[in-house]
């Protein structure tokens, strides 16, 4: 039979009742668990172990139709657990559920396979489930990893045997500060990363536009300028031709105008009128005399330039690759982005400061940690010597005098949860036996027997919810059996206890003693359960001693066991 090791991780008494319907060979029990030591004996195969698995059930665990005893009808199995001590209501309010200090997990398989769950009666996920129940219920099996072979339990125990928990408390909470720095320190380092590469960006861009060195309305200045540039042969062609017909032409323009005005003048004393047309035809004579002027100066600086026309188009096309890079058509719209590069820049602020002030906070707030750490990885190591010949000595009363353990601490480089130390547990179950991790050492008889060890040694000193045992005694009798039955006792004084056992020495250390039986109805065999009175006590123990009947011999034996004449 496998030995199960399961923790309730809460305080001491914390599992009050389990009731089972419907599942395997189980038509309806109801068990209410009491204080101290919990005996559970029965014949083989009377259903004793099909009470963890449907303990299982409620923790989540996959259902199957195939776990029905009547396949018609619908399977639930009911835990209820007093959590009052245990801080679950920031959990429940995260998970919109009802908080009370009695928590009760239900689970139901109908005929059909479909499966429900249920927290305080309201329906949750199997997530939810399994996540709850993980606070709430710790299975182990024989060759599973029991919670002895974590390193965080095996440092949870040295810490409590070195009365660890205020300074662990106290690191912890310095720690989680130190860790939100660290965090903050990161975030600020990546924004200033971030920032950097943005500013870079921004200024590459701003020193585009700096070179450029736009102007408003240079655009379109610039392209008046091509436009003459382009056309200089039209333009001096033209002017030239100007000049000459106003000027220098045989029958210039401006010779006529003389003429004429030479000829106006003799009647220009004549009337109001003439003398108004005389200085008009004066006036026209010096505007065409000017006009040629300017037209002769236009000629005369009009040359073609491919050089200028090259700087121009060059100039021009720098102005439309800027638009097309940014988007934008008109010079109003790039130089409007522009003023926007700028102002991003403007605001930017240099996180170089901050940065530096919470880096010498991190600095600190480390030196005091590693402080701590090491006060805590003294205190563990002051420990560690009596804890491992404490182990020793109550396995030399299990009939495993040759059996060690050694607590090895490892210093880690970088600080965690618990300080600057791992530890682990090594066995070595023989005598000549190589010291190597539990999982790789211990038999499974050997391992319920170093659990309970270590579980009675640290009970008062850490604590121990609700431990249930199954088959604890196998491969264990006599005076063995005895003193692991006083070590269950012991452990119950402290702890609620519940042991499922085949050993009349240690069912006689039961403060309860619960006898699991079947029965038959008329269309089958059923499991079914109850609790004993002294005398009937006498009788089962007495069954374990002897067999059924038990002898007289039995009964007496059975009385000296339990403490009774």
């Amino acid at each position: 039979m496998p030995f199960f090791l399961i923790i309730f991780t809460f305080v001491a008494n914390m599992l009050k009742k389990i009731e089972i319907q419907n599942y395997a060979i189980i038509d309806r029990l109801e068990i209410f668990f009491p204080d101290g030591l919990t005996i559970i004996t029965g014949e083989t195969g009377a259903g004793k172990s099909i009470l963890l698995g449907a303990l299982g059930l409620i923790m989540g665990k996959r259902a199957d139709t195939k776990v029905l005893f009547d396949q018609d009808k619908k399977c639930y199995v009911e835990g209820t657990f007093d959590v009052s001590e245990y801080q679950l209501q920031d959990y429940f309010t995260e998970e919109s559920l009802d908080y009370n200090d009695e928590l009760i997990i239900r689970r139901e398989i109908a005929p059909g396979g479909k499966s429900r769950a249920f927290v305080n009666d309201s329906p949750v996920t199997l997530d939810i489930l399994h996540t709850l129940t993980d606070a709430l219920i710790d299975i182990h099996q024989q060759f599973d990893i029991l919670d002895i072979q974590k390193p965080v339990f095996q440092l949870q125990m040295i810490d409590a045997l070195a009365g660890n928990k205020i300074l662990l408390d106290s690191y912890l909470r310095q720690f989680k500060t130190y860790r939100q720095s660290i965090r903050k320190l990161e975030e600020l380092k990546d924004k200033n990363r971030n920032a950097t590469q943005e500013i870079e960006f921004l200024s590459f861009q701003l020193n585009e536009f700096n070179q450029a060195d736009l102007k408003e309305g240079e655009q379109e200045d610039l392209e008046i300028l091509l436009k003459k540039l382009t056309s200089a042969e039209d333009i001096k062609k033209t002017t030239t031709t100007v000049t000459q017909a106003l000027e220098e032409d045989e029958n210039a323009v401006i010779s006529q105008m003389q003429a004429l005005i030479n000829q106006f003048a003799s009647i220009r004393y004549l009337d109001k009128t003439y003398m108004e047309i005389y200085d008009r035809l004066i006036s026209v004579r010096e505007e065409l005399a000017d006009i040629a002027k300017e037209a002769s100066f236009m000629a005369d600086a009009t040359e073609y330039d491919e050089e200028a026309i090259h700087q121009t188009n060059t100039r021009l096309n720098l102005i439309n690759r800027l638009q097309k890079k940014h988007d934008v058509i008109s010079m109003d719209d790039l130089l409007y982005v522009e003023k926007s590069i700028q102002q991003k820049l403007n605001g930017y602020a240099d996180l170089t400061d901050e940065i530096q002030t919470i880096q010498t906070t991190c600095i600190k707030q480390e030196s005091e940690l590693r402080k701590l750490a090491k006060e805590l990885t003294e205190k563990r190591s002051k420990v560690i010597a009596s804890f491992e010949q404490n182990i020793h000595d109550l396995l030399v009363s299990l009939a495993m005098e040759h059996a060690y353990i050694k607590v090895n601490i490892t210093p880690l480089k970088e600080l965690g949860n618990s300080g600057l130390d791992d530890v682990s547990i090594l066995f070595a179950p023989n005598k000549g036996s190589e010291f190597l991790p539990l999982k790789d050492t211990a038999s499974g008889g050997e391992m319920s027997r170093l659990t309970l060890c270590i579980k009675s040694l640290v009970a008062g000193a850490i604590t121990l919810p609700t431990l249930i045992f199954d088959e604890i005694d196998s491969g264990v009798s006599g005076e063995v059996a005895q003193k692991v039955g006083q070590i269950l006792s012991n452990l119950s004084k402290k702890h609620q206890v519940i042991c499922i056992t085949h050993s009349p020495q240690i069912a006689a250390k039961a403060q309860s003693h619960f006898w699991v039986y079947k029965s038959d109805t008329k269309e089958r065999t059923v499991t079914a359960m109850r609790e004993l009175k002294m005398e009937d006590r006498i009788i089962e123990i007495a069954k374990m001693l002897s067999g059924n009947p038990p002898t007289e011999t039995a009964k007496a034996n059975a009385r000296e066991l339990i403490g009774k004449t």
